[in-house]
């Protein structure tokens, strides 16, 4: 069974009508995996609340509790914005809490079977930076799990991969001052937040930053994949690969400029399984419903046993 953690409380992040990172993307996301042939081999797990330690103390490594006091004070207080794109509502604080919780189960599960999780969550978190929100994002949920990891399963190193279209800069600029981690990011150039140089490569030679122009078809992209993301993750040797897996690098996304198809992510999958299936998938971007939707099950398909 393919585990995906997933609460309604995430859809009670409300960003506003005209807000691209809105409910509806999640409800698209699990009424197509409901509908594929394969559903009955999903799992579908509710994340734990928010209250154990272990998942406090990973938190507070990543963000001051200045600023986490700041979002449930924002929250608590009938909402506002932490950055012009980044809103808080009511119940923002609790999704975003629980979104974290999300993320740490699912590297408990991929850490204990060995296998791949999705983590099906909102808001999200690589433009996160340690005391600022931004880019739609409150914590930085990817960089939280992958301290987490080496803290608690006394695992070596931990890689995120991010193909996002936007630049990680929160998630970077947490991650490329720890030897034990390793960034590599996929992403238009000169897009928002307008980070993510080539020339960048963390404290450790464990960053890499794959800019590309606007227009990049998928067949481009799939190749500079193969030949320059894959072969830094195989020469760090993951113990836990996290993918911050945005879609909004789809033809049809409104957002931004490059053109893979829904199907292009099977092979992005394949690829990184062939590294390890030590895999937790968490959700980022992508803001065209249909092409979202689809993409996620083109993911996760090939982690699946498929009876033709």
């Amino acid at each position: 069974m393919f585990p995906i953690f997933y609460s309604d409380v995430f859809l009670e992040h409300k960003t506003g009508v005209f807000h691209p990172e809105r409910p509806e993307r999640l409800k698209a996301i699990v009424e197509r995996l409901k509908s594929q042939r394969w559903a009955h081999q999903l799992q579908w797990e509710t994340p734990t609340p928010f209250d154990r330690p272990a998942v406090f103390d990973s938190l507070s490594q990543v963000h001051p509790l200045s600023y986490v006091d700041r979002v449930r004070r924002l929250a608590e207080g009938g909402g506002g914005h932490l950055d012009p794109d980044t809103p808080v509502s009511p119940r923002t604080y609790e999704a975003a809490l629980l979104a974290v919780s999300a993320w740490v189960d699912g590297v408990d599960r991929v850490v204990e079977t060995g296998k791949p999780a999705f983590v099906l969550a909102r808001p999200p978190g690589h433009h996160a930076t340690r005391d600022r929100g931004m880019g739609f994002c409150i914590f930085s949920n990817e960089a939280i799990a992958a301290l987490y990891g080496l803290k608690h399963f006394g695992i070596d190193r931990v890689a995120i991969l991010d193909w996002d279209v936007h630049h990680g800069n929160g998630t970077q600029a947490i991650i490329q001052t720890h030897p034990q981690l390793a960034y590599c990011s996929l992403h238009q150039s000169h897009c928002y937040p307008g980070t993510g140089f080539e020339e960048e490569q963390g404290c450790y030679n464990n960053v890499l930053n794959i800019p590309m122009a606007v227009g990049t078809p998928g067949s481009v992209y799939l190749q500079l994949f193969r030949e320059k993301a894959i072969p830094f993750l195989r020469e760090f040797r993951p113990d836990l690969l996290i993918v911050s897996a945005g879609y909004d690098a789809l033809k049809d996304d409104p957002l931004a400029g490059l053109y893979l198809n829904p199907e292009d992510y099977s092979e992005l999958t394949e690829q990184c399984l062939q590294i390890t299936e030590h895999i937790l998938f968490g959700l980022e971007g992508g803001y065209d419903l249909d092409s979202l939707a689809e993409a996620v099950a083109r993911t996760i398909e090939p982690c699946l046993i498929i009876d033709n």
